[in-house]
């Protein structure tokens, strides 16, 4: 029988075990933390019965993929719930702009720029499911959809700081900037409009839902299919090379690049080591958990029933704190992603406190403490915030590493999003999830597509595998 061994639990180390389980290869997935799911991990942070997502938070390019429609993880306990606001940006004064899953009522919000916003997002909208067809797989393919991948790349080749000046009303310009902002690039580099066009399309199209109990829901559903299998997922189990594998048919690792490197050692060809060797990661982030009473108190009143509320202030501001921890200099006022999951998922919450997730955008390895800066933030559009606390978690960049060590200094997004990284992570290739060592596969979001508990790093290459082992003969009956 075909063996395969993942090492890592991540979203992308699981889905890859899914599909080859699913195919009849015999697949035994190695965790070195006590807990599985990497990025989609959720545990009580701050206090007794308050749930709080680790990394991942929300999930809009997991709902629709060919990934979640090959495998019903529903079966296996995944659900998910939207919340009324898909995600927001608060301005000084009350003021701000908030996205619905409604092209037309969010349009309706921003005035004079609303024609605009109609005009970018809702045609991109209505043909998503095609777009993603060819966006959630390496760039280095023939289209499924080329027309529509075009009108998309046309918005998504550009800087943010270009495709910005469609809006003229502060509202809009800043509604952009917070979504684009994710990409975690200086908003004048090229490509940098890229992920902010498909996460905010994303939110129309599909929403930005919550796991029900949590990320960690994801992870669960997909080890039960695994196990359901015939495979076998373990924790506690740290490889430090190939040569504690055995000798397994293929391996995949869901790891860093530089992980990759250590593992696999001198097997790994020159020009392959060389080139993970070189790659790069971008800006960290520094978390912390906030257990509160009631609600936040947002002067914005969508952002009271948005999901996720983007915090910086102007596109100007939020341009400004993206450049400095860029250039390796933290912000005094830096952006801060806020998540109120428990809005969508009561069950995340104890009475009236609630679990409030928060992280800062910092520079690579941060070494300082932003909680004060994070916390400084929220009170300034919710002025009150620090009266509703009853408890915080802190994680620094160092801590995020030990935490998960794909998030390279703080990195959680594991890579710079670069123009050159989006297009040819993680080195130039046709198939960039091969190492060059026949069988042995690259997995994590440092692949293509990306960042985002989507597990598409992780089928496409288990698909690249599998047509390996048919190219030999051993693909399982």
């Amino acid at each position: 029988m075909t063996d395969a061994v993942i090492v890592g639990s991540g979203p992308n180390g699981l889905a890859a075990a899914v599909v080859l389980s699913s195919e009849g290869v015999r697949v035994r997935v190695l965790e070195a933390a006590e807990t599985i799911g990497g990025g989609t991990r959720s545990s009580e942070l701050t206090l007794p019965g308050l749930l709080h997502d680790e990394c991942s938070g929300f999930h809009p390019l997991a709902v629709d993929t060919p990934f979640s429609r090959e495998y019903d993880l529903a079966e296996h306990g995944l659900s998910w719930s939207w919340p009324e606001v898909q995600y927001t940006h608060p301005l000084d004064g009350g003021r701000g702009g908030a996205a619905y899953r409604s092209v037309d009522d969010t349009a309706a919000e921003l005035g004079t720029d609303g024609s605009m916003w109609r005009r970018i997002f809702g045609a991109l909208t209505e043909r998503f499911g095609g777009i993603t067809e060819d966006f959630l797989r390496p760039m280095l393919h023939v289209p499924v959809h080329p027309v529509l991948l075009a009108r998309f790349g046309m918005f998504a080749a550009m800087p943010a700081d270009v495709l910005a000046r469609a809006w003229s009303t502060p509202e809009a310009r800043a509604l952009f900037g917070g979504v684009a902002a994710h990409a975690l690039r200086p908003f004048g580099s090229p490509m940098s409009s890229a992920i902010g066009v498909a996460l905010g399309t994303a939110a129309h199209a599909y929403g930005w839902p919550v796991a029900q109990g949590g990320s960690r829901a994801i992870a669960a559903a997909m080890a039960s299919l695994i196990e359901k299998n015939g495979g076998t997922v373990e924790t506690g189990v740290r490889v430090e090379s190939l040569d504690e594998l055995g000798d397994p048919d293929l391996v995949f690792l869901d790891t860093s690049p530089a992980d990759a490197v250590r593992i696999v050692g001198d097997r790994l060809p020159r020009r392959t080591a060389r080139a993970y060797r070189r790659y790069k990661h971008g800006p960290g982030a520094f978390k912390v958990e906030y257990a509160v009473e009631g609600t936040v108190p947002w002067q914005h009143e969508p952002s009271r029933r948005a999901g996720t509320v983007h915090v910086c202030g102007s596109y100007a501001e939020t341009a400004a704190a993206e450049r400095q921890v860029n250039r390796g200099i933290m912000p005094d006022r830096p952006y801060v992603l806020v998540g109120q999951q428990f809005l969508a998922d009561p069950s995340r919450s104890a009475g009236n406190l609630n679990p409030l997730y928060a992280y800062a955008h910092v520079p690579h390895g941060y070494t300082g403490d932003a909680t004060e800066p994070i916390t400084a933030q929220i009170e300034r559009f919710a002025p009150g915030f620090r009266d509703t606390i009853r408890a915080v978690h802190v994680r620094t960049t160092t801590e995020m590493s030990v935490h998960n060590a794909n998030y390279v200094g703080g990195d959680i997004v594991t890579g710079a999003n670069s123009a050159v990284q989006l297009v040819l992570r993680p080195r130039p290739a046709l198939d960039p999830y091969a190492t060059g060592v026949p069988g042995v596969y690259l997995c994590s979001a440092a692949t293509p597509p990306g960042a985002g508990a989507h597990g598409m790093c992780g089928y496409h290459a288990a698909r690249s595998a599998l047509a390996y082992l048919q190219t030999r003969g051993d693909l399982p009956g």
